[in-house]
């Protein structure tokens, strides 16, 4: 079971780990005293040198413990050197450990340190009747003082609770010391990583980018037009960076690709203050995408002089899909602009879609000069690009072939030798059966529409020997996601271990993977990354959960890694929450990666950044009470289970993000244009059929036990019966189905068949967006009747109450 699909509308991934996987069993996890993970020294260590490879100590903590043994060794003659020294070193560099948190009692913040390491019962015995003198001078703890002269006790107070884990057994532990050091994998090969809350309470965050300025601040872009300045201490200014809310194009529905879409700096924006950003516009009855340059205010280096504007280019959009919306700047200098194929589905515009036409700037990537544009023309085509001669060909074509790429990004290369440096990665959107990842290279064809990933589409055009294509580098079918969000390769400093990872996402069904590159083969490695089980990520300030819908990827001026999610995919929504991704298993040494932002002078007000994302499925002590003797006699169960608790806590988070939303702004808002693939909000009367069942009737099946209040939900219309499809299934929908069926309360919207797969019907509706209030589901917003991109083991499901607490 993958760690994919939705709890209460999706609300947190790590949840169905939880429900699948049962009770995992609690797994030791390395940890320094600092509370962060080990790490490989940068100068070999001299005295503590069983760690010298792995650890938690560096050359300098090294130096200072050896000054400590000498120290204490001083005050003991020939015999008591050569009994105890051994003991003493021992002792002293356990807090190099690699599990020097577990072994000093110092896995929680809350609980006093040991002053000496847990030690197993009979090595404690051998270290007390040969050198119980030198305890004081180990240690000053006066609990240990008492215990002295008192072997029994003594031992027993430097027991661990989990006496596999004490000092020296836990250093034949193979469990533990297999692949120490390395990025933790579950049994399925899943890697395991964990996430530190960066923002939240943003609305649909499509791009966090920097500016390369030396400042370290970053910069989120809201859907509906709204730019936001965050500190590197993560506190945010609470006047806006940038505000163009009046002239996007947007709307509340759920799944409208218009609006803000992209932002990028110009490398030299520390000396020309230029920025240049992607939305949606209308004018008249038409809609364009628009790429406007900015300049940045004269008095104030935290927001933009919106007089500045000035439009570089505009290109009419047939559709209200397919927007594209990258926009980069890669090692060349020049300005690349990532557009959709215009909308609709299939690309069927003209005789071989736009795409595949070299006149057409849809379905391209775009590559323009910028530079020393104030005067003269506003752009420039640079002098290589691949089809400046071509006749009737667009001089601004770079490549050519994209359906809708979603995120695209510039490798850094490595940081030691280079190598990738300047690659351009990009996630590109499918149509029925495949996404997929490209590395965008000059004058090439990606394939659209004549091929899908690496399957043909129109066979007609796939069969052309001229189409001359690239392949992608990896592909991946609809059972495993939807909608390609495309990432980075990661090279940043803190966490070697996923150097040259790729890491990506899905924002349909939320599954987070990576890429890492095999230079034997030349070919691309997959690998599903999953959030931490057990006490994988149990670190201050760590999670383990994100929302469903993965919007975008970003990397900060460092080079570290993040992404962006939210609950409900609407630009109206303030449940987006940005994350930066963490490798528990290692991280670099002190000191390595630091770095000394340069002040930002700041005249707005300051918003200090509160987290709300919580660990889940682990229970942190305040405390670290002894066990005591439980009765005999069970008493009565009057509290609710782990599981009620949790689906309690994540309801009332969700009605408090409810109740503090704050009201969209003004913001330029029309339903999206019907296309073919998605048909305009339909408004229906129940209509009586012959057997007497209305249209757009619902009933549950799939429920092994009968309960009424759940099951697979099954639809009735154009006079037969059918199943609902999971996509953009939350809460709202399941709340419309249980108010048909009697029950004033949606506990879960079910997804992935969770009652089974109704194979004997057809599937009638998907794409289903409730506002909660509708009589049916065919009052909502879906794809049209019979019209779906989907299979049975994406039925949808529900599970209603009479109360708002959960029945399980």
């Amino acid at each position: 079971m993958r760690c994919f699909g939705g709890l209460l509308g999706a609300r947190r991934f790590a949840v169905l780990c939880l429900l699948g996987f049962g009770a995992a069993p609690v797994l030791l996890h390395p940890q320094c005293l600092d509370f962060k993970p080990p790490f490989q020294p940068q100068q070999e260590l001299q005295f503590c040198v069983m760690y010298k490879y792995f650890g938690c100590c560096d050359y300098a903590r090294d130096q200072q413990l050896m000054s400590k043994f000498y120290r204490i060794m001083d005050e003991f003659d020939y015999y008591g050197y050569a009994n105890c020294a051994g003991y003493v070193q021992d002792l002293i560099c356990q807090e190099c450990s690699p599990y020097a948190a577990h072994l000093f009692d110092a896995e929680d913040p809350s609980t006093p340190l040991r002053s000496l390491p847990g030690l197993c019962p009979d090595y404690c015995s051998q270290f007390y009747s040969k050198c119980r003198s030198i305890i004081p001078q180990l240690s000053d703890d006066p609990r240990l003082s008492e215990l002295q002269h008192d072997h029994s006790r003594f031992c027993k107070h430097l027991e661990l609770d989990d006496s596999d884990y004490c000092y020296p057994r836990l250093l034949s532990n193979a469990q533990l010391n297999k692949n120490l050091g390395r990025v933790t994998a579950d049994s399925d090969g899943c890697l395991q990583l964990c996430l530190e809350e960066v923002a939240n309470g943003l609305r649909n965050p499509l791009a966090m980018v920097h500016a390369n300025d030396g400042t370290h601040r970053f910069f989120v872009a809201e859907q509906i037009g709204l730019v936001w300045v965050y500190l590197p201490d993560k506190s945010k200014l609470e006047t806006p960076f940038l505000n163009i809310t009046k002239a996007v194009l947007t709307s509340p529905w759920e799944g409208d690709e218009r609006g803000f879409l992209g932002l990028a700096f110009h490398p030299r924006f520390k000396y020309n203050g230029k920025l240049y950003v992607y939305y949606s516009i209308e004018v008249g009855f038409d809609e364009r995408i628009r790429i406007s340059e900015f300049r940045i205010s004269a008095s104030d280096m935290n927001v933009v002089d919106h007089s500045s504007e000035r439009v570089i280019l505009e290109i009419d959009e047939p559709a209200s899909n397919h927007n594209g919306g990258q926009l980069l700047f890669a090692d060349d200098g020049y300005l690349y602009i990532f557009t959709g194929d215009g909308g609709m589905a299939g690309d069927p515009f003209g005789k071989f879609g736009n795409a595949q036409n070299k006149s057409a700037l849809l379905g391209k990537v775009l590559r323009i000069d910028v530079d020393d544009n104030d005067r003269g023309p506003l752009y420039r085509i640079p002098p290589d690009n691949p089809f400046v001669h071509e006749r009737g060909a667009r001089p601004e074509v770079y490549a050519y072939g994209v359906r809708n790429m979603w995120r695209c990004s510039v490798d850094r290369g490595d940081p030691l030798t280079m190598e990738g440096k300047g690659r351009i990665f990009c996630g590109d959107v499918g149509q029925n059966k495949y996404e997929e990842i490209d590395i965008v290279e000059k004058g090439r064809n990606y394939g659209w529409r004549a091929k899908e990933g690496f399957s043909c589409y129109d066979k007609k055009l796939c069969a052309n020997s001229s189409l001359d294509d690239v392949l992608p580098i990896y592909a991946y079918p609809h059972r495993m996601g939807k909608s390609v969000t495309g990432g980075y390769v990661y090279r940043g400093c803190e966490y070697p271990n996923l150097n040259g990872m790729y890491i990506f996402g899905d924002f349909m069904s939320g599954r987070m993977m990576s890429l890492k590159e095999n230079r034997n083969t030349r070919q691309w490695d997959y690998s599903e990354i999953c959030m931490g089980l057990g006490q994988t990520c149990a670190f201050p300030g760590l999670i383990n959960n994100y929302y469903q819908y993965i919007i975008s990827f970003a990397e900060d001026e460092a080079g570290e890694l993040y992404f962006m999610a939210t609950g409900v995919p609407s630009a109206t929504s303030a449940t987006g929450v940005v994350y930066k991704i963490v490798d528990p298993s290692r991280r670099a040494a002190p000191r390595k990666c630091h770095y000394d932002p340069i002040p930002v002078r700041v005249k707005s007000n300051l918003i200090k950044f509160k987290p709300k994302e919580t660990l889940i499925g682990i229970d942190t002590p305040t405390t670290r009470p002894k066990a005591e003797v439980q009765p005999t006699e069970s008493p009565q169960i009057t509290t609710k289970d782990w599981l009620q608790e949790l689906l309690d806590s994540m309801r009332e988070h969700e009605e408090a993000m409810d109740r503090t939303t704050p009201p969209p702004t003004t913001t330029t808002t029309r339903p999206p244009r019907q296309s073919r693939t998605r048909k305009g909000r339909r408004r229906k009367g129940k209509h009586k059929s012959e057997t007497g069942t209305y249209s757009g009737a619902v009933r549950l099946a799939g429920n092994e036990y009968d309960q009424k209040d759940r099951g697979r939900v099954e639809i009735y219309a154009n006079g037969e019966w059918g199943t609902v499809c999971d996509d953009l299934w939350n809460t709202k929908n399941a709340a419309v189905v249980c108010r048909q069926l009697g029950f004033p309360y949606a506990l879960k919207a079910s997804k992935h068949a969770e009652f089974g797969e109704g194979k004997h019907l057809k599937i009638l509706l998907d794409d289903v967006q409730c506002e909660g209030t509708e009589e049916t589901l065919l009052d909502c917003q879906h794809a049209g009747v019979g019209t779906h991109n989907c299979a049975h083991y994406e039925d949808a499901g529900v599970i209603c109450g009479h109360s708002d607490l959960a029945e399980h």
